[in-house]
């Protein structure tokens, strides 16, 4: 982490345009999952108790550059002033222009303000300059405490750092520097586990960490690639045909590089893609003609948690099946279970291993639960994050 951050900065009198992830699951206006807020909260509560003034941006969904009530973050504004104890958040019907700047002239020392959705603006996901100026009217100095759009170079990520000092929040700091520390000085044995449905998402995450790990353990609709690869018949089964090659390669890549790269050895069979599907658990010589692979099997998860079990740094990006069906969540629950009992760093990398971790109900065993599926996708692929290369060196 060599990116300065807010304790770099004498917060006196100053304003803080702080970007943060508002981007929440709503039903009928209520929000149905306030992590992502609860996340964003020990900058928030630092910056104000510095005495800064405070103004919160934040996209929510996809409203396509037009304004849209159904995307308003009023709601989230009247939640965060509940989980401020109180400290009520204002809300400004704009992000830019008139009323936003006189909403945040008029805060006093430690007042927070949240402004309206960046998206209602198709500027912003375009990095219009005049757009990103605009913003950063708003403030002093520009905190980005979003990781999870880190990724995209947009008005609010990496635009505004051009007219303002750029700092990291907390969430920014904690993101970059546990991943990065265990990307770049990882304590040995090093397991990473990747899942999800095709190897041609994956593909720049098995290549920079194939250098670096022990052991890379592969589940999910993926694994179906790399084992027709290996000649195997997978019958019904999600393959990507065109990525067979490259699954070809990267099996002869981690020969070459004396990693550990392991494969099912039986998977759990249905006969169609339903949760009620007729299901049996098969060994890859006695592979079915017909039906498909939706989870691994016991023996593959008594070999990957024995694995796992002995690690000292572990990261696990995608689910080993269709974890949303019960029948096909034994697998990745059992990698969860197996990663809450390890005795070093344990890394979720994002997106559904994530929904994964807390629906087994064992986030809080992790050392660190990612708030940023693509971020921190190409995080582990070594791909430099517009949104963090925009924050001032801390040299």
């Amino acid at each position: 982490m060599d990116k300065m951050t807010v304790r770099d900065v004498d917060w006196a009198g100053k304003t803080a345009l702080v970007r943060v992830d508002f981007n929440v699951p709503m039903k009928d206006g209520v929000i149905t999952d306030d992590t992502r807020i609860r996340a964003a909260l020990p900058t928030i509560e630092y910056l104000s108790g510095q005495g800064a003034k405070v103004v919160l941006m934040s996209h929510l969904g996809r409203p396509k550059g037009e304004r849209n009530e159904k995307y308003s973050l009023r709601p989230v504004a009247e939640h965060l002033s509940n989980l401020l104890q109180g400290k009520t958040v204002t809300f400004a019907d704009d992000c830019i222009g008139e009323q936003a700047e006189a909403k945040a002239a008029s805060l006093q020392s430690s007042d927070v303000l949240l402004l309206e959705n960046l998206r209602f603006y198709a500027q912003e996901e375009k990095n219009d300059p005049a757009f990103a100026k605009a913003l950063s009217q708003l403030g002093d100095v520009y905190v980005n405490d979003a990781f999870g759009t880190a990724h995209r170079a947009h008005a609010s990520t990496a635009g505004v750092a051009d007219y303002l000092p750029a700092v990291a929040g907390f969430l920014m700091e904690k993101e970059i520097g546990i991943m990065g520390e265990a990307l770049a000085n990882p304590r040995k044995p090093f397991v990473a586990i990747i899942g999800g449905a095709k190897v041609s998402d994956k593909i720049g995450v098995i290549e920079n960490l194939l250098p670096k790990v022990d052991s890379l353990l592969i589940g999910g609709g993926m694994a179906n690639t790399f084992l027709a690869a290996k000649g195997y018949q997978m019958a019904d089964s999600l393959v990507e045909t065109d990525a067979i090659e490259v699954a070809k390669a990267l099996l002869e890549s981690a020969k070459k590089q004396g990693a550990d790269l392991l494969l099912p050895t039986d998977l759990v069979f249905a006969e169609r893609f339903a949760a009620d599907a007729r299901h049996e658990v098969t060994d890859l010589n006695s592979l079915p003609s017909s039906g498909m692979a939706l989870d691994i099997g016991p023996n593959t998860v008594k070999k990957y948690a024995d694995v796992i079990a002995n690690a000292k740094t572990v990261i696990w990006n995608g689910p080993m099946g269709v974890f949303e069906m019960p029948a096909f969540a034994a697998g990745t629950l059992a990698v969860a279970e197996a990663m809450a009992k390890v005795d070093g760093v344990t890394i979720v990398g994002g997106g559904d291993s994530v929904a994964a971790i807390e629906q087994a109900g064992l986030a809080e065993k992790m050392t660190h639960v990612s708030t940023g599926g693509g971020a921190s996708l190409e995080f582990l692929e070594g791909k430099a994050l517009p949104g963090v290369v925009a924050l001032k060196s801390a040299k």
